[in-house]
């Protein structure tokens, strides 16, 4: 038997709807299917999201820039296509600036089924006049007004050799050169980094910011409860199996620490990092994406969840209704049990009453919204497994 109190009387703490600010998906070329722009019309108007993020912005089946008989040419056309959808729904895009172009990059390395090309650019001079050139003209068709309320966010997860070819200090030179070029266009424009997984590099990343007198708006990292591995070769689930419930709240604590009072971003997390495992369309997963948003509160100012949709290629193009993917909803726009967390979460007010209770699975907390009290319960445990040797 578990009993939880609430004193409605006890002063309250704010609660304000982080997990709404943005929500991810996979690469940009996704966002010009007619499937995808339904799935994320639907997320935004009954999750309340207001901005999306994917990767793969600058990629060549995007074809932001191109080299053209000898020429670079760029062609924002498909980009633009993307973020007109999106503000005609009333969303806006936070923009990882990723992968590199063909047509800048230094070595020919890739990631995913689309190969996103992972490697620094040749010429650094060059990558910065390129971003300087699409913020531009960004600027000049949407407006200055409306370009201040996105985010431009450097790279993809650089500290994993998956994402990134170069070095630290190659991440630290782009990072340098892109927000150089886009604070060139308007000083009011965000930029931040490292967009890390692990929640790594952040105090490396600051030191060289201002040792340097580069510009940071924002600390943007990655988390899943699986990062950290026991023994490389095991499964998702023994992995969790073996892992702690407060976790991520543990990793955000520390990583609040470490930003130095810069707004904390988590532009990626879910209840693992593997986009093939089952529990992720189970009712598992909705109570685990509860128990985690609330217990982010007061250390996280972005918490975007990865990913609305199944409609996700990574990997490959997934084919079974049900797969384990990352989404809310699935390939055919079938809502998961996360999808319905987010549902009851979006109704929730903004004060947290005090909760006071205990027990290993079963957790309780109370929202005050205008005129009504929520009671929301969780019973999230973990997949057990015998010890480890």
């Amino acid at each position: 038997m578990v009993r939880f109190v609430c004193d409605g009387s006890r002063p309250t703490t704010p609660l304000p709807h982080v997990w709404e600010h943005t929500v991810g998906s996979c690469h940009a070329a996704l966002a010009l299917r007619a499937d995808w722009q339904g799935q994320l019309r639907r997320c935004h108007e009954e999750l309340g999201f207001r901005h999306v993020r994917f990767h793969g912005l600058l990629c060549d089946d995007v074809g932001t820039l191109v080299r053209y008989q000898g020429r670079l040419i760029d062609s924002f056309f498909n980009a633009d296509q993307i973020i007109d959808f999106l503000l005609s729904i009333g969303m806006r895009p936070f923009v990882e600036l990723s992968f590199m172009p063909t047509a800048l990059a230094s070595g020919t390395a890739t990631v995913f089924h689309y190969h996103g090309n992972i490697t620094p650019p040749r010429d650094f001079v060059e990558w910065g006049a390129f971003i300087g050139r699409l913020v531009r003209h960004w600027v000049e068709r949407y407006g200055r007004a409306e370009v201040r309320q996105w985010y431009f966010e450097v790279w993809n997860e650089p500290n994993l050799k998956d994402f990134w070819a170069g070095t630290q200090e190659e991440y630290w030179e782009l990072y340098r050169h892109t927000v150089r070029a886009i604070k060139a266009v308007d000083a009011e424009l965000r930029v931040g980094g490292p967009a890390t997984a692990k929640e790594e590099w952040i105090g490396e990343f600051l030191d060289f910011c201002e040792t340097n007198g580069v510009p940071v708006d924002f600390v943007s990292t990655h988390h899943y409860p699986n990062d950290v591995l026991w023994y490389e070769d095991q499964d998702t689930e023994t992995q969790l199996a073996h892992s702690q419930r407060g976790l991520l709240r543990a990793g955000a604590a520390a990583a609040r620490q470490r930003a130095r009072g810069k707004p904390l971003f988590y532009t990626e997390w879910n209840c693992s990092s593997n986009p093939r495992y089952p529990p992720q369309d189970e009712p598992y997963a909705a109570a685990f994406v509860v128990k985690t948003i609330l217990e982010m509160t007061g250390l996280v100012d972005v918490y975007s969840f990865w990913t609305f949709s199944d409609l996700f290629e990574e990997n490959y193009f997934p084919s079974l209704p049900f797969h384990g993917g990352f989404g809310l909803l699935n390939i055919h726009g079938i809502p998961k049990p996360t999808y319905h967390a987010f549902a009851l979460l979006h109704r929730l007010g903004t004060e947290l009453v005090p909760i006071a209770g205990d027990h290993p699975t079963v957790d309780a907390w109370a929202v005050r919204g205008p005129g009504n009290l929520t009671v929301l319960l969780t019973n999230h445990a973990l997949p057990r497994h015998p010890p480890l040797p």
